[in-house]
């Protein structure tokens, strides 16, 4: 897939229909809706990235939240991942502000690039290997068109299993055995042999997804979370 631009790749995205069972799925909660948000026009549809088009650094999810992302339109914006995450991004500065209510609430992102590996909410937050499939050419055509990141985030071990996965289809040479997930986790992608992949290579740190079963629990905490943005800084900027 070759696309001249995000703009032109945000159009490609909102239309895509490939996957029945996601489709149904997302319109499906669009049309019951949950009731504290009965008065709302749900989104509905596949949810592009968002951010800073020069991001030095680019966070990767696992895929919109059947009452967040598919609900306003935006990654990460109207649930309680959102809360956490744009919370500590605003901390770290990266961040406009520390709320991601809706599509149009002036948040902008300062260096940073937010996406995920499906683009559709998934019945229970569980994409199929093919779902997975149809969707990662949508990451494959936007890594390269942002030329200036330097470190990806991923959140989870679903973003960065296919993270990973993906550099490597893309012609980046990634660590052999592949690096295992766990909050913390570092590797480095060299990518000099890469056609598309942007510099000599891309660092990659793993985070705990901010999924209310983690935070709820206490495996992920605040202070875990601004650790992570410290050490991205660290990695991208020096």
């Amino acid at each position: 897939m070759s696309l001249p631009s995000l703009e032109r790749l945000e159009t490609e995205v909102v239309a895509c229909r490939r996957c029945p069972r996601l489709v149904e799925w997302r319109e499906e909660v669009a049309r019951t809706k949950r009731a504290s948000y009965s008065d709302q026009t749900y989104w509905g549809r596949p949810v592009p990235g968002f951010g800073d088009p020069d991001a030095w650094l680019l966070i990767v999810g696992l895929a919109p939240g059947a009452h967040g992302a598919n609900r306003t339109g935006r990654m990460f914006t109207g649930d309680r991942s959102g809360d956490w995450l744009y919370g500590s991004l605003h901390a770290a500065g990266l961040a406009s502000q520390p709320s991601s209510e809706a599509r149009d609430d002036g948040l902008t992102m300062n260096g940073v690039w937010i996406t995920a590996v499906v683009r559709c909410a998934p019945p229970g937050n569980r994409p199929s290997t093919a779902e997975r499939d149809a969707c990662l050419p949508w990451l494959e055509a936007e890594i390269p068109l942002l030329t200036s990141v330097r470190v990806i985030v991923t959140l989870g071990g679903f973003a960065w299993t296919n993270t990973l996965r993906l550099l490597a289809s893309l012609g980046g040479v990634v660590e052999r055995p592949r690096p295992k997930f766990g909050h913390g986790a570092e590797t480095v992608v060299d990518a000099t042999s890469s056609d598309v992949i942007s510099g000599s290579e891309l660092r990659l740190l793993a985070s705990y997804h901010p999924s209310q079963q983690n935070t709820f629990t206490g495996r992920l905490t605040r202070e875990m979370l601004g650790e992570t943005w410290d050490r991205a800084r660290e990695l991208g900027l020096g």
